[in-house]
């Protein structure tokens, strides 16, 4: 049996695909299952997977070579906002199994699966059709292996680390004024601040930095783990970021950098686990950003938003899935 799975990342597009298939790939390799992650994207993409084997390709613009390789593949994944239908359907008819990630039904799929993973996903009006199968909600969501299996975290009577992560590249340059809020209002609070591989605004983040400021440049999932676990909150952009910060129990605040986050973002909110301050371009980001830190600095509301984030991710998402397909 052979697998690819298909999806995009680098400066422009992000890397919460990539880390989604990443689990994927990971799930596979476990029971050792061949597969193969084909990535189009720029140069950040290798930097950002520096284990399994992973390929850059431009496979939506070289459709032919594409098609041709798929011939030999069992199961293909496909992880993408930029694959139109006619691409999906075509794949669905080489592949005995296609699958494919969706957070907004972009498009109406066609026969295989759908896997969202989103908190909200089990509310939304997906079309029923008979030869499409739905995995949905956080028990399907693609945790990288080292999430799969987590202790206990535990919550200090006072905040004293922050972790600080705004994707892979900050999009909206946030980091340096984030930084310049909390080293204003809380100088006495260690930041630790993901420094990701598409970042552009690493002079002015130096800036801003304090003394209590820690820069940690490209981590990967077990550094990020452990960064998580030494945290006592995290202040985070909303994407899937989000599940692996539930999945540790860090009691995070969220700002949302894009329209398509929005859902994600009330769908935490509402289970209890997130502090929405607002979206990244609110002229009162920081004043509502400082409310929400102050609020957490009671162990109480941390304790219960780190339960409540437990208890809703698990990291069994990826080998689920795996079994959905009826494998393994």
């Amino acid at each position: 049996m052979r697998v690819c799975i298909l999806t995009e990342a680098g400066k422009g597009v992000g890397f919460g695909h990539i880390t989604r298939c990443m689990s994927i790939y990971q799930a596979f390799e476990e029971i050792d299952v061949e597969s193969e992650l084909v990535v189009n994207g720029d140069e950040t993409v290798r930097d950002y997977v520096k284990d399994g084997h992973c390929r850059v390709f431009d496979w939506l613009n070289n459709r032919e070579t594409l098609f041709a390789e798929l011939r030999d593949i069992d199961i293909v994944f496909i992880d993408s906002y930029l694959a139109d239908y006619n691409l999906y359907e075509k794949i669905s008819d080489v592949a005995r199994i296609g699958i494919y990630f969706d957070d907004n039904i972009r498009i109406e799929y066609p026969k295989g699966f759908v896997i969202n993973g989103a908190i909200f996903a089990e509310r939304m009006s997906y079309p029923g059709t008979e030869d499409v199968k739905y995995l949905l909600g956080t028990k399907y969501a693609p945790l990288r292996k080292e999430f799969w299996d987590v202790p206990e975290k535990t919550i200090r009577g006072t905040l004293e680390t922050v972790m600080i992560i705004l994707g892979g590249a900050d999009i909206r340059n946030l980091t340096p004024k984030i930084l310049k809020a909390m080293r204003d209002n809380y100088p006495g609070l260690l930041l630790k601040v993901v420094i990701g591989a598409g970042f552009q605004n690493l002079a002015e983040i130096e800036r801003c930095r304090g003394n209590n400021t820690k820069l940690i440049y490209h981590p990967n999932a077990a550094e990020m783990r452990d960064i998580m676990f030494e945290s006592d909150a995290a202040i985070s952009s909303c994407g899937q970021t989000l599940y692996e910060l539930a999945r540790v129990g860090v009691p995070t605040v969220g700002i949302c950098v894009a329209d398509n986050q929005l859902q994600n973002t009330k769908g935490w909110q509402e289970a209890g686990f997130l502090k929405y301050t607002c979206m990244y371009n609110s002229e009162n980001m920081e004043k509502e950003l400082m409310n929400f830190m102050k609020e957490l600095t009671c162990i109480d509301i941390r304790i219960e938003m780190s339960h409540v984030g437990r208890t809703f991710v698990d990291g069994k998402g990826p080998s689920r899935i795996i079994s959905a397909l009826g494998i393994g």
